[in-house]
């Protein structure tokens, strides 16, 4: 996966036995350590779990060494290095025993430091659940674990917060512990290659960026579809829905880097600038541009599935959407007058993230007097889940008389072209000990992306019924029709392609 050079230094989980360290966060840990050019694999540092379990250093490498077997990455010298590098900080129940917890960390890290020349270099991962994420920050820095003789980093998952409100709340008592450049936050889909290769494919291919302004493009369209319902979910889903669960952080950011302008030099700050631009250019989103929906029973891949009210844990009332439709307007040079619209939801016909670039309609029918009035805008797709791809569809003539014009697709295929596409976490576990922010939200980020959606989020909405399999209410149609566009159909799955 990754190649960077990792070098020395603590990696500190904390909640380093729960879901999201087994299922993921683990998992690429060790990958990216298998993969390190480093000419010194041992030297590349040591893992540390902190959980409430109360266990010691072997049974945490136990722990570990089944982890290994059970993803299919087990290898003698994964063993061996869990064996000497791996460590276990038991965290105490008790609130009033929580301080001695994190006292005790920093005095095994003083040791650890040493031991393992580590130079005093942190990585600090919260896999916790996010309510606790402000007053781990707080027991970090009251045991100084905020600050080392080398370089310390804090790592949080989202949500960032659950309202524009909270997110200032939190990045408060943050930026009081920790400097903005100590704080990586992290969404996975920016980890991913394709979401990365987006600033290659436009600045690198004058192409391309020679035609993504409001000049040449119609609309863009931002699907991030899921083809399952919300399963077990429902103590967190039915709280949150899915603005909060997707548009507000994974599709918010594909469009900050389908919209932003190119940024100086391609570095963290500079590049994460334009992005704040973007949003900044877009006003609090009003209710009329946007579509609640909900599904109802129907059909998933040839099985009868439940409504979203028939869902265990769901309440009979539940007016939460599971999903949403929205029109965004950016108010700026590039974009004025250009639709963005994005939408997200549950038992879609299938689970696919795409963009779908609409270009203009030629200004004049040329070839209207011969008959042909069958045209069509012409569409570049990038696909980024699954089977990573590109496909540019134009109008071509078919062969022969009577004059007939017809859609055909140019495509480029990420797994055809390479042989192999790094995972998301992999990506990112590797930047932050590289120290390289780019693939991560700054709190000004956060708190922007907030505010555009604050008038969505806990107004009275209309909830519109959608049967389960289908592409969402027909409400979501007529919110594009009003403009004179329409949905573009994701690229078909692989195994139908040509």
């Amino acid at each position: 996966d990754s190649v960077k050079e990792l070098g020395p230094h603590a990696f500190i989980v904390i909640g380093g036995t729960g879901d999201l360290a087994h299922r993921k966060l683990l998992p690429a840990f060790f990958k990216v350590l298998q993969n390190s050019k480093s000419e010194h694999s041992e030297q590349t540092g040591i893992l540390v779990g902190v959980s409430l379990e109360d266990w010691d250093d072997e049974r945490y490498r136990d722990w570990l060494i089944q982890l290994l077997h059970d993803s299919g990455l087990h290898t003698a010298e994964l063993e061996a290095w869990c064996r000497k590098n791996a460590y276990y900080q038991p965290l105490a129940a008790e609130s009033s025993a929580i301080a001695q917890s994190y006292e005790s960390l920093a005095s095994r890290l003083t040791e650890w430091d040493r031991k393992h020349q580590l130079e005093g270099n942190r990585v600090f991962y919260l896999a916790i659940p996010p309510k606790i994420f402000p007053e781990t920050a707080r027991q970090l820095a009251a045991a100084g674990l905020n600050s080392s003789s080398g370089w310390t980093r804090l790592v949080i998952e989202k949500p960032f917060g659950w309202n524009l409100q909270s997110a200032e709340e939190l990045n408060k008592v943050l930026l009081e512990r920790f400097d903005e450049s100590q704080i990586y936050r992290i969404d996975h889909y920016l980890g991913k290659d394709t979401v990365q290769n987006l600033a290659i494919f436009r600045f690198a291919n004058m192409m391309f960026e020679s035609v993504w302004n409001r000049q040449s493009i119609r609309n863009v369209q931002i699907t991030v579809s899921e083809d399952l319902g919300i399963g077990d979910r429902a103590g967190y889903y039915d709280k949150a829905g899915a603005l909060r669960d997707m548009i507000q952080n994974h599709a918010t950011q594909l469009l900050t880097l389908i919209a932003m302008d190119a940024p100086s030099r391609f570095y963290a700050d500079a590049v994460r600038d334009e992005k704040l631009r973007v949003l900044r250019s877009i006003d609090p989103i009003p209710v009329e541009n946007a579509v609640f929906g909900q599904y109802t029973a129907g059909e998933s891949h040839g099985e009868a599935v439940p409504g979203y009210l028939e869902e265990t844990g769901v309440p009979d009332n539940s007016t939460t959407e599971s999903f949403i439709a929205i029109k965004v307007m950016i108010a700026n040079w590039r974009w004025q007058g250009v639709p963005f619209y994005l939408r997200t939801g549950k038992r879609l016909p299938r689970k696919v993230t795409e963009i779908a670039i609409v270009f203009r309609d030629p200004p004049v029918r040329l070839f209207e007097p011969l008959g042909v009035c069958d045209s069509h805008p012409d569409v570049l797709r990038i696909r980024l889940q699954p089977d990573e791809a590109f496909q540019l569809s134009f109008d071509v003539k078919a062969p022969g008389e009577p004059l007939e014009v017809r859609q055909k697709t140019l495509e480029f295929s990420y797994r055809d072209a390479f042989e192999h596409i790094p995972d998301a976490y992999c990506s990112l576990i590797a930047d932050v000990a590289a120290g390289d922010q780019t693939h991560f939200v700054r709190a000004d980020e956060v708190e922007a992306s907030w505010r555009m959606y604050a008038p969505l989020l806990d107004c009275p909405r209309k909830i519109a019924p959608y049967t389960a399999g289908s592409w969402g209410p027909s409400e979501a149609d007529a919110l594009l029709a009003a403009n004179g566009d329409a949905w573009q159909t994701p690229i078909p799955e692989r195994e139908k392609m040509n």
